[in-house]
């Protein structure tokens, strides 16, 4: 009865070296407050900003990437409001004509069921963000950072198109990937580089829209799912019971999983938006971008920006599919680990031409699939936990991909078991050693010789008569235990495969 009609608005600090309209530093792991500050982006009399080029073609790259049609002309304007964290007392942004426009991003269906799903761009503009406000705890006064004053800041705002929270978790996700894959924003939350604000209401019975409630300061993605579901309850349960929603703005608790009122809004704020007078308009046309008057040219072609753009998140996900034809899981997991995807792919290039081991015949073309699939499978369990647990990408490891593949094909070719691999990269991550010299000395090498492992198995079955009793009776799990003890016997040498064979003939 009660449809949800919910959109976003999410601001992303834009990766540049200096701020949107003076040359201060855009550093946000700066710890000491109002270091990258100076007089322009401090609002002193007299001063004049000048625009940040970068930010601009970082603003359209965001926008081709998202499907927006690009403004062909376009200027800056004065969102006149006073708070203590705006210098100028009023903020340069954009209002009339936003940089990048009418886009849209497809959500791809996820292993969860969930369905595809097209949520509309309205717009995509550009402005500098605010200072930092500090509520000091047990003090009648607080304190204020302009660090962040004046860094380039890109607002997104969707249409109305989200019907429940796991749909704004997976826009939001994606967003994150496409701007860290374009180097437009490292977009962490943590850090305030990216954030969202929900609007949401539910249509009345008629069809027409109910009052729109604003939830603000949301520091995750998850909390922003969750604050949607909680609302989306919380507003249904109100109507039911007869009550009116009250328009207001209202934030999340991550701890009571709950929202709560901060302010009523009875009515939109008058920010007295006017052209800003001391910066020139921006002309994109036939591709190109400059300032209407006034100095050298800087030029822009959408079109090369286009061009030079890298590959989007979900272009990798179907290339990984179509060229190595990895499973769902193993695709995301390198696609949102990009550093670990990259990886892989260095890995897969060596495999794909290796010929380094002249005693080991190269993998035959239609072993490929099995031969890509074991090294994702020992790229993402073995080498991403040991490079997490001291902080590293797989590249600043000891492990080349060289060196990897080496150790895949030689598990491939059964020269070391699984187990025996996972000693052999333990070992090649802190030495740097080759798998060869590790194999070799660890005396690690597999036994799959059937004479050999024959006096191994023949023990096992001796020492173990409920076991075989068990495996004669029908119990087929038992072969497995009979297995692991062979594998104890020749200390994890044997190739558990033939063990089993061996054991089977044996038992017949």
């Amino acid at each position: 009865m009660y449809k949800p009609v919910i959109g976003l608005e999410v601001h992303a600090e834009l990766k540049t070296k200096t701020k949107m309209f003076c040359d201060s530093l855009n550093d946000p792991d700066e710890k000491h407050p109002n270091i990258n500050v100076c007089p322009i982006c401090m609002g002193h009399p007299g001063t004049l900003p000048v625009i940040n080029m970068a930010a601009i073609e970082k603003v359209i790259t965001a926008g081709l990437a998202l499907n927006c049609k690009i403004a062909e002309d376009t200027f800056f304007e004065r969102k006149n409001y006073f708070y203590p964290d705006l210098p100028k007392g009023y903020q340069i942004s954009q209002y009339q004509k936003p940089l990048c426009y009418e886009g849209y991003l497809n959500l791809q269906p996820t292993t969860n069921n969930s369905q595809s799903k097209k949520i509309r761009i309205t717009r995509i503009h550009l402005e500098e963000d605010a200072g930092r406000l500090y509520h000091l705890p047990d003090k009648n006064y607080s304190l204020v950072d302009y660090n962040r004053a004046g860094v380039p800041l890109m607002e997104l705002v969707t249409e109305p198109d989200f019907e429940n929270g796991d749909q704004v978790k997976r826009f939001a996700e994606e967003l994150q990937l496409i701007w860290r894959y374009l180097e437009v924003s490292d977009a962490n939350m943590e850090k305030g580089q990216m954030r969202i604000e929900v609007n949401i209401s539910l249509t009345n019975p008629d069809g027409s829209w109910g009052t729109k409630v604003e939830i603000k300061n949301i520091n995750s993605v998850k909390f922003a799912a969750d604050a949607v579901d909680y609302e989306i309850k919380r507003q249904r349960e109100l109507l039911e019971s007869g009550e009116k929603i009250k328009q207001e703005t209202r934030g999340w608790d991550e701890f009571k999983k709950q929202s709560f009122s901060q302010r009523s809004k009875e009515e939109a704020h008058d920010y007295r938006y006017f052209p800003e007078p001391d910066l020139p308009p921006i002309r994109i046309a036939n591709g190109r971008a400059s300032p209407a008057t006034g100095g050298p040219p800087t030029l822009f072609s959408a079109e090369k920006i286009r061009s030079e753009m890298p590959e989007l998140p979900q272009q990798r996900r179907e290339r990984f599919v179509r060229q190595y034809g990895l499973p769902g899981h193993d695709v995301e997991m390198f696609t949102v680990n990009k550093p670990l995807g990259d990886y892989f792919e260095h890995v897969a290039s060596e495999l794909l031409s290796f010929d380094r081991l002249d005693h080991l015949k190269k993998p035959d073309p239609e072993h490929q699939g099995r031969l890509l699939k074991l090294a994702s499978n020992y790229v993402i369990t073995e080498l991403k936990r040991m490079a997490d647990s001291v902080g590293a990408d797989p590249a600043d490891t000891k492990i080349s991909p060289e060196m990897f593949a080496d150790l895949v094909v030689r598990v491939f070719h059964s020269e070391v078991s699984s187990s025996g691999a996972q000693t052999v990269l333990k070992e090649m991550f802190a030495t740097g050693f080759s798998p060869g010299q590790i194999i070799k000395e660890k005396n690690l090498e597999q036994v799959s010789n059937v004479e050999d492992l024959n006096s191994a198995v023949a023990k096992v079955i001796t020492d173990n008569p409920k076991a075989v009793e068990d495996f004669k009776a029908g119990k087929e799990a038992s072969i497995r235990f009979l297995v692991g003890m062979a594998m104890r016997e020749t200390k994890g040498k044997a190739n558990p495969q033939v063990v089993e064979g061996i054991l089977k003939g044996m038992l017949k």
